[in-house]
């Protein structure tokens, strides 16, 4: 790969390599493409993710005990993820839902994407504005395990479905 800074500088060669999880993300024009090509892939995934959370008492004990409805919005693509924990066991709905939340969260799927790789922090993404709130933002602190247990365990959905 060549790099020319300006047409009165020599180009210089630079080696790239890439992390496996960014083979798919695909440089066009100067524009980063994202992850996931259509919503029906992202809702397979969720899918696949949400079926083993929800299994899992340890991770959605502390949902469960907030009763509490939160919508996840997400852009590219367009999708929606509602999180039911007014019974057990917590619900997690994919598309769009009628009723209300008690909280709506706002975010690019490559953002979620990459909190749940780790390569980028909750909190972070939170305060840096890359997430958008609806509704009262420290009852998403209830999301804390489920969260966690989502970036243990969306790597390897991803190695099993191909994506990575």
């Amino acid at each position: 790969m060549q790099l020319r800074s300006s047409p009165h500088r020599r180009a210089q060669s630079y080696q790239v390599s890439f992390r496996p999880e960014f083979i798919r993300r695909l440089i066009v024009k100067g524009v980063m493409m994202a992850f996931y090509r259509d919503e029906k892939q992202f809702y397979a995934v969720m899918d696949r993710l949400f079926g083993r959370l929800m299994k899992d008492a340890k991770a959605t004990n502390q949902f469960a005990r907030s009763n509490m409805v939160i919508r996840l919005n997400t852009r590219q693509p367009n999708a929606q993820i509602l999180l039911d924990g007014r019974g057990r066991p917590v619900e997690a709905l994919f598309g769009p839902q009628v009723g209300k939340a008690d909280l709506e969260l706002n975010l690019e799927a490559d953002t979620l994407h990459r909190i749940w790789l780790g390569e980028v922090r909750l909190r972070d993404a939170f305060f840096g504005g890359q997430i958008a709130t609806k509704g009262y933002v420290f009852k998403a602190m209830q999301l804390g395990e489920l969260f966690q247990e989502a970036e243990r365990q969306y790597p390897q959905v991803l190695l099993e479905m191909g994506l990575r």
